[in-house]
């Protein structure tokens, strides 16, 4: 069992992260604006911080005295502010956060990033070399939160460097995150539900049809915590599911909204995801436990997607 700090752990993805960690038999520590009333916090020491604030920081990390730091504070949706504001603000959090773990002795330290870095929607127009997207998939951002989430990882890296094997470091890139209430029609996070997402394929394909269970993040993390002395330092990990967001191939969804794609897209076949989660598999042994399909029937959810020829050449 480790004493394991969350930075962010009132939010969305924070909520599931900190109860899935505290249902693996770990202690809790979340750090937040506010303290918060959600059911999934219950029992959680929580504390109420200002992490833009160096010493606010140093002295809520230091004081936690932590096994693991997991920082996910950040301006979680890009243009929600103003472009300066995103991208100074998460800048911040990330130096101070991680900085404190650092001084306060912590060993093994993890930060969420964003597939966003890659730069997928961009305005004047994007391609990658191929798909599956995955970790050698160059980075091209093209708003703040995006370029704020590769200076997370940037600042990750610049720590390594400057820790060495002291402390152990880890990135991950966690896909859409949908959380358990979700899959019974609570809004997600673009205030859509999965249901909408899915019967209106525009809705899913600004983020390529990605997602992930947010109890799924939570196995993640966990696994990757545990890991960290044995693995490379400072790695990046995509974390997504092993299917699309999408009731037909991504072959035939991706060209209709990602010009130029259709050569590239055909890679796609079948029900796989545009992201590729191979490397958390082969570094790490973890699999996602949770798939849409399985999840809306679970929910009330009467329909499995469409797999008749008939719906798949519609």
């Amino acid at each position: 069992m480790s004493r394991i700090v969350v930075t962010g752990g009132a939010g969305r993805l924070g909520r599931s992260l900190v109860a899935g960690l505290h249902g693996a038999g770990h202690e809790l520590v979340s750090l937040d604006r506010e303290l918060s009333g959600a059911p999934e916090l219950d029992g959680i020491e929580q504390i109420a911080v200002d992490l833009t604030d160096p010493q606010a920081a140093s002295a809520a990390i230091a004081g936690a005295r932590a096994d693991a730091l997991v920082h996910l504070a950040a301006i979680a949706v890009p243009f929600s502010a103003p472009e300066d504001v995103i991208l100074t603000t998460n800048a911040a959090l990330a130096l101070n956060v991680l900085s404190a773990g650092v001084e306060a002795g912590i060993d093994r330290i993890v930060a969420a990033s964003s597939p966003t870095v890659l730069g997928y929607g961009a305005p004047a127009g994007w391609l990658p070399d191929r798909f599956p997207l995955d970790e050698q998939t160059t980075p091209k951002p093209w708003h703040a939160y995006g370029l704020s989430k590769l200076l997370i990882e940037q600042t990750v890296a610049m720590l390594a460097r400057q820790t060495g094997d002291a402390t152990r470091f880890g990135v991950f890139r966690p896909c859409f995150v949908i959380a358990p209430e979700e899959w019974a029609g609570a809004p997600t996070q673009q205030g859509h539900t999965v249901r909408e997402r899915l019967d209106d394929p525009a809705l899913a394909a600004p983020a390529l049809f990605n997602y992930v269970d947010a109890r799924d993040v939570a196995t993640f993390v966990d696994v990757l915590l545990e890991a960290l002395p044995s693995i490379p330092n400072a790695e990046v990990f995509f974390v997504g599911a092993d299917d699309a967001l999408a009731r037909r191939p991504l072959a035939q969804l991706m060209p209709r909204f990602v010009e130029g794609s259709d050569e590239l897209a055909a890679t796609l076949t079948g029900t796989s995801p545009a992201f590729s989660n191979a490397k958390a598999r082969r570094v790490l042994g973890w699999r996602p436990q949770h798939n849409w399909s399985d999840e809306l029937l679970a929910a009330g959810e009467k329909e499995r997607p469409a797999q008749t020829r008939k719906d798949v050449l519609a």
